[in-house]
């Protein structure tokens, strides 16, 4: 499929005179047009142009930017101009790549002024501008037999991760059937967790992302609705790997999609997404227990950074159990007052000094403090919770209500 991608993008950039490039709706590239001559300098005098083939996706603040000039509704081409403060030091001309009605992704046309006769006003009044759009309505139909393609399979995983028995073993049978000898063979599990879905916005819900799993390797995804404690989506991504002791495939995966736009929670900004991994199965029989284990393991690495920000769940040490533990569950009450916002030091000096098995001069030197500190703000925090840290179920209570304290912070 990306074969053919590339050979539609090289139609338009012979038809056209221009170096073109194909993304998907969220800006992941796809193919670009060979470059050559003095087309290698045009390229290296854009930095956005460069970021998005060396990087294979364009960031954020690009994808707004270009997005401000309308191309999600555009059914016509655009031409956009250069912007060198945005890092556009060349015009751009996009074709947006539709099919009925729905846009997939846009095809990018580098603009120095040779394509200024180009008439945009009157769509297909140039041949040359015809053949185009009707290679990228191709494109465009090629996208959405994808996107159909990975919706089915991404529900079929969904179903087998979440559903009940029954269904899960229709699902499973399926699944096994859609992925041939694959589904035999080592798999992993990625929970990115938060996701925001395609029902969160305005593109269609019909298979939203199938381009970004086939970028990053991965066999099928789905979003999975309210499967983290507050309700909010994590994604499924389901790795093929080598060896079920060679988990870097799917570690790769977990990066890519976390550059993902519909990682993270756009209304909690300081809170971007995490990823975390499963341990590798051989075939699908055991694939609920993964994604359990995937998503505790991406939750730790948002509630721990130096876990993050992808995760595995043999390294997550005591949030294999926290994460298990009901999340409606309130602070012990002993505890509760440490978490107050004005003794947020106080805590962090408690699970630092239990991290540090109890032993003073350790903790103080990972606090940066005087050891007669240390022992002033232990004694607080004995008064605080009423709590003996010279008592070993004491400790673990305060531990482990601290470490599982990280798990509620958005």
């Amino acid at each position: 499929m990306r074969g053919e991608y590339q050979q539609l993008v090289d139609e338009i950039s012979a038809a056209l005179g221009a170096p073109a490039t194909l993304e998907d709706r969220d800006f992941g590239l796809i193919a670009f047009g060979a470059h050559g001559g003095d087309d290698d300098l045009e390229m290296m005098m854009d930095p956005v142009r460069t970021r998005s083939i060396l990087q294979r996706r364009s960031t954020a603040a690009v994808r707004a930017w270009f997005e401000a000039f309308g191309i999600a509704r555009a059914q016509a081409p655009l031409r956009i101009p250069p912007d060198p403060a945005a890092g556009v030091f060349k015009g751009r001309i996009c074709l947006p790549v539709r099919h009925r009605g729905v846009v997939h992704g846009y095809v990018w046309l580098l603009d120095d002024g040779h394509l200024a006769g180009l008439d945009l006003g009157v769509p297909f009044a140039d041949p040359r501008l015809a053949q185009a759009m009707e290679t990228a309505a191709r494109i465009g139909a090629l996208l959405a037999a994808e996107a159909r393609a990975g919706a089915e399979l991404g529900e079929l995983l969904r179903e087998l991760l979440t559903a009940r028995p029954a269904v899960r073993e229709a699902a499973r049978g399926a699944l096994r059937e859609a992925l041939g000898a694959a589904a035999d063979g080592p798999l992993a599990l990625v929970a990115v967790a938060p996701w925001r879905s395609a029902a969160d916005d305005d593109a269609d819900q019909e298979g939203a992302g199938a381009a970004l799993a086939a970028q990053s390797g991965v066999a099928a995804m789905c979003a999975v609705p309210g499967a983290l404690p507050d309700g909010s989506a994590a994604l499924a991504a389901l790795v093929r790997l080598r060896t079920t002791s060679s988990p870097g495939p799917a570690q790769a995966a977990a990066d890519r999609l976390l550059r993902s736009p519909r990682a993270g929670d756009p209304d909690a900004a300081p809170a971007p997404a995490a990823a975390g991994l499963g341990t590798p199965r051989k075939g699908l029989l055991e694939l609920p227990e993964a994604w359990a284990e995937a998503l505790a393991a991406a939750r730790a690495a948002a509630a721990e950074q130096r876990l993050g920000p992808v995760a595995e769940w043999a390294g997550i040490g005591p949030y294999r159990v926290l994460t298990a533990l009901s999340a409606k569950r309130a602070a012990d009450p002993a505890v509760r007052p440490l978490l107050e916002p004005d003794r947020t030091e106080l805590a962090r000096t408690a699970e630092v000094y239990l991290d540090c098995a109890g032993q003073a001069g350790r903790a103080a030197a990972a606090l940066g403090i005087h050891r007669q500190t240390l022992y002033y703000r232990l004694g607080r925090v004995e008064q605080l919770t009423g709590l003996d840290l010279d008592d070993g179920e004491d400790r673990l209570l305060l531990h482990m209500t601290l470490k599982a304290s990280r798990l509620q912070r958005p």
